[in-house]
This record gives structure tokens, C-alpha cells and sequence, in this order.
């Protein structure tokens, strides 16, 4: 039996209707009683629960909280503490850690990351394992994949699959803030191709940068992945893009608009060398590898991929396009995609 934590918030369409009917309640209340302060209180009342009925709503729509504990808050079941890294027996499920990854070259001022280590990491000795990068959006946070994402139990039914083996999968912040929007440029490049790679590979003694190491992402974290890939292939080999742009952009289509001054100071050069389309028509890159997945409901992203997958392609990729008949811009999509590429992304890790 589901604890209250454990209830969806997804399809767990009887709580909206309680809200609902309880808003309406309120709202009777606050027009019909007579004293002031009551009617004052009822009218708050009616405000606040109509409130939470509509963010209940766009929650159910775009699938970011999937229960009531993440939504207030509480650990999951697969968060651990730094004790895990020291533990001497193989669990029967992966487990996450927090911890923070410094900015030593980049001054990146970075939110904690989140860290999955497969079963696998546990044995001793322990294997050396692959390593995905996986990206947050704007708005988010690196525990998004965790939360709507659902990337732990993905990775956990990958490894019941595989007797306990997995990529090693962190999710560093590539934006400082939750409304911030780096486009992973400037120093959140430096940060996620130095200091991410270096740390990690020091902590969690991990195969280094190169063939066994990927970078995927949603949305802007999608665009992120495509653009590292392409301007750090020696230290990234394979990249999924989810619903992303056709390159790093201020706004919320492909359109170029202020994105030269606001991201790369004025230099048109700067921005040719991280636009994904300039790259793939100006190198080549055999051995490189690419999976987009988009819904065929979310227009730009949608049209950014059927423009750079046969770039892609023809500049010597492995390429994959993945649509996904009635797929928009939510975590629904992004679950699925993560889901759909990981034994590819695993194939090409070396798994």
C-alpha cells in the first residue's frame, strides 16, 4: 500500500477534484457570510486552494513532480548520503549521492550535483564505469532527472538487467540558479568540461574523458550536450539531445535574437563556434555519436533536430532521430527519451 509520499501527483485526479470542490466551498463561504473577518479569511482561503488547483494542473501536464514527496521535499528512496561510498557490500539497487563539485578552474559557483553509482560500484574490486553527463533546463535544478526525469529508476532497471552494471550518471548544475540560463557558454563550459570530468574521475575512479564518457540533456541541457560534444569530442564521444534548440539561444525558439551580445560579449565568431549547425558544416567527426528524441507536438526543438541530425550525419556521425507521435515539451517526453537511448548510450560506452 502507497504511503502518502508515494501518492502521484500525475494522474491522481481525485485530489484536484477535492481541491476544486473545496475552492468552490470557500468561495460560497467568503460571498455569503456576513462578518468581515470570516468572509476575509474564506476569500484567502479560495485564492490559495485555487492556486494550488492550477499548479496541481500544469504539474499533471508537464510531469515534474511525480508524487507528494517530491513535491514537499522528502528524500526518495534511492537518495543516499556520502556514507554509501564506503560501504562494503553490493546493494540491490543503485544509489544517489549529493555532493559538491567544485569550479577550480571555471569560478563556476555551481549547485550541489547528484550522482548515480550503479550496484557495480560497489564491487570489489571496483570496475572502472562510464560516466553521462545529464543536464538539467531553465527553469531546474540538477535533482530535476531525479524528480520528474525519473533517471534512477530507469538506470536501476537498466542495471537489474545487465547483474548490477550501469554508466555512472551525474547531473551537475549548469545554470547556478533555478531561473538562471547559461547555455552551458562562458565558464559552465569550462566547469562541465574541467572541473566536472576532473572531479569525477578522481572521486568515483572512473574510466577518464573520451570514448566512455557521454553528456545528454532536456531542453537547454539537450542543446548543452550537442555543443560540448562538438567543441570537446576528445572528452566527450556521444551526446543525447531531448528536445533541444539548434544551439545555445537567449529564448525559447531557434530564433538568434539578442543571443550574440547577452552570451558571447558581441563576438559573431564565438557564437559560429558553439552553434552545432556551423560545426557540423565546418568539421567532420567520425566516431562521434548523436541520438535526438523530440515530440512531434514541440515545434522548434522539433524543427532543430530535423535540421541537425543529417548534419550530423553527413558530417561523419553516428546519428539517431527518435520522434515521438503526440510528444511536447514535458517530463513525460524526457523520461521516455532518456529510457529509449541509455542501451544505445550503454552500447557506445562499452557496456
Amino acid at each position: 500500500m502507497n504511503t502518502l509520499a508515494e501518492l502521484s501527483l500525475t494522474d491522481w485526479w481525485p485530489a484536484r477534484i477535492v481541491l476544486l470542490a473545496v475552492t468552490v466551498l470557500c468561495g460560497l463561504l467568503a460571498w455569503r457570510l456576513r462578518r468581515r473577518g470570516v468572509r476575509i479569511v474564506a476569500a484567502g482561503l479560495t485564492i490559495l486552494l485555487g492556486c494550488a488547483d492550477i499548479a496541481a494542473g500544469v504539474n499533471a501536464e508537464y510531469g515534474y513532480y511525480l508524487t507528494v514527496g517530491q513535491a514537499i521535499g522528502l528524500p526518495g528512496r534511492d537518495a543516499s548520503s556520502l556514507g554509501a561510498l564506503n560501504r562494503q557490500t553490493v546493494p540491490p539497487a543503485g544509489q544517489v549521492i549529493s555532493i559538491d563539485i567544485p569550479g577550480r578552474d571555471s569560478a563556476f559557483a555551481a549547485r550541489p550535483a547528484q550522482v548515480y553509482l550503479p550496484p557495480a560500484w560497489f564491487s570489489r574490486p571496483r570496475p572502472k564505469l562510464p560516466v553521462i553527463l545529464l543536464l538539467h533546463g531553465t527553469p531546474g535544478s540538477p535533482t530535476d532527472w531525479l524528480d520528474g526525469g525519473g533517471a534512477a529508476s530507469t538506470l536501476d532497471a537498466w542495471a537489474a538487467a545487465h547483474h548490477g552494471t550501469a554508466p555512472i550518471v551525474v547531473m551537475p548544475d549548469i545554470n547556478g540558479s533555478f531561473d538562471g540560463d547559461t547555455e552551458c557558454a562562458g565558464a559552465t563550459e569550462t566547469y562541465l568540461d574541467k572541473d566536472v570530468p576532473d572531479f569525477v574521475e578522481a572521486r568515483f575512479f572512473t574510466q577518464p574523458p573520451g570514448s566512455h564518457w557521454a553528456v545528454a540533456g532536456l531542453s537547454e541541457g539537450g542543446s548543452c550536450a550537442v555543443t560540448l560534444v562538438l567543441r570537446h569530442s576528445k572528452e566527450f564521444a556521444t551526446f543525447g539531445d531531448y528536445s533541444g534548440l539548434l544551439g545555445p539561444r537567449t529564448g525559447d525558439d531557434n530564433a538568434i535574437g539578442d543571443t550574440v551580445p547577452v552570451l558571447f560579449s558581441g563576438s559573431l565568431a564565438d557564437f559560429h563556434g558553439h552553434e552545432p549547425s556551423w560545426l557540423l558544416t565546418h568539421q567532420r567527426f567520425t566516431g562521434v555519436g548523436g541520438w535526438f528524441e523530440v515530440g512531434d507536438a514541440d515545434g522548434a526543438p522539433l524543427a532543430a533536430a530535423r535540421q541537425l541530425q543529417p548534419l550530423a550525419a553527413a558530417a561523419g556521425m553516428d546519428a539517431r532521430l527518435t520522434i515521438v507521435p503526440g510528444g511536447d515539451h514535458s517530463f513525460f517526453l524526457w523520461r521516455q527519451a532518456f529510457a529509449d537511448s541509455l542501451p544505445w548510450l550503454a552500447g557506445r560506452l562499452g557496456l
